[in-house]
């Protein structure tokens, strides 16, 4: 199968284009963009250099489905979907920060807590704790919003509110919208036999008004474990079956890479890349409860690039 890494389109009322990790941004007149989920893959903040064939009609799909799930908690940027691998929405002057909802430790939480961090972005932690192990409730620890080749700064709500890169009101706002998105989440997760145990939200404002961005809910964004098998697993303190990136970031660090300088990325095979598209159809069943359908055919990637643009073509004749 095809994989669409890179795009390079001259769309009508198109003022700029933004190519970020693994998304296209296309921004274009009178306050829209067309946002292209591409087949990249990132980690450790690094793109690697093979793309993952359907991982972008499947975080385009996902992302989708949760921004008109949860469209009664918060408004969100979305206006239609032209292709799987497209949505059309409204431009919006983004905060600086990624709120980061987490219900369990793990992860890089994990790691820092492991290493003795009692405080993550100002939170405090409680003592004792386990790897997976739930926290009492839901925490925020908020980063900052990177530039390309840059590293996710960890900051606390104090110091985002100090350094004015959201005013105080507008934090305590989003702060809630975050919480109730990823109560949302864990409900539609507990559905589907599944723990959402981590996810990011980034919002912004248009015309005054804040809104949801960017992706939800997806495996780009977000850590799942099977709900069935996590109490034993955590009681036999085995590692927890999951749907995220989280196995790309372990296969990496097994073989010597963490994104520092320096290190090169490990080799990408063919059986590499099938098992990663696997994993991201897999999430998309559980979490959506629908069977995931492959493009039929094989397109190269020009073609599908063509029939990408084509398609944001004949929207753009309707907004």
């Amino acid at each position: 199968m095809t994989a669409l890494t890179t795009t390079s389109f001259q769309l009508p009322r198109q003022t700029a284009v933004y190519h970020g990790k693994v998304r296209d941004v296309y921004f274009l007149e009178d306050g829209l963009l067309a946002m292209v989920t591409t087949d990249r893959i990132s980690a450790f903040d690094v793109i690697l250099p093979k793309g993952i064939p359907s991982k972008g009609h499947i975080l385009n799909g996902i992302a989708n489905k949760f921004l008109d799930l949860t469209a009664d908690i918060v408004p969100n940027w979305k206006l239609l979907t032209p292709d799987p691998m497209v949505t059309i929405g409204l431009r919006c002057e983004g905060y600086p920060v990624e709120m980061i909802v987490r219900g369990y430790l793990c992860g890089s939480a994990w790691r820092a807590y492991k290493n003795g961090a009692r405080e993550i972005c100002g939170v405090t932690l409680p003592e004792g704790m386990k790897e997976n192990q739930a926290f009492p409730q839901p925490i925020i620890t908020p980063t900052t919003k990177a530039e390309i080749g840059e590293h996710d700064a960890d900051i606390s709500k104090e110091e985002i509110i100090a350094r004015q890169l959201v005013p105080a009101d507008e934090y305590e706002q989003i702060q809630q919208y975050a919480l109730r998105l990823f109560q949302r989440g864990q409900e539609v997760a507990d559905k589907h036999g599944l723990i959402l145990v981590d996810t990011k939200y980034e919002f912004g404002k248009h015309n005054g008004k804040i809104l949801l961005m960017d992706e939800v809910h997806t495996p780009d964004s977000s850590r799942y474990f099977y709900k069935e098998e996590y109490e034993e697993r955590f009681r036999q303190g085995l590692p927890q079956k999951q749907l995220s990136k989280e196995f790309v970031r372990e296969w990496l660090m097994q073989n010597g890479f963490q994104g520092k300088a320096g290190q090169q990325v490990p080799e990408m095979t063919d059986e590499i890349v099938g098992s990663i598209t696997n994993r991201y159809i897999e999430l998309y069943e559980h979490i959506t409860g629908e069977t995931f359908v492959k493009e039929q055919g094989q397109l190269t990637e020009q073609q599908l690039s063509k029939r990408i643009e084509n398609n944001i073509l004949d929207a753009l004749k309707k907004v």
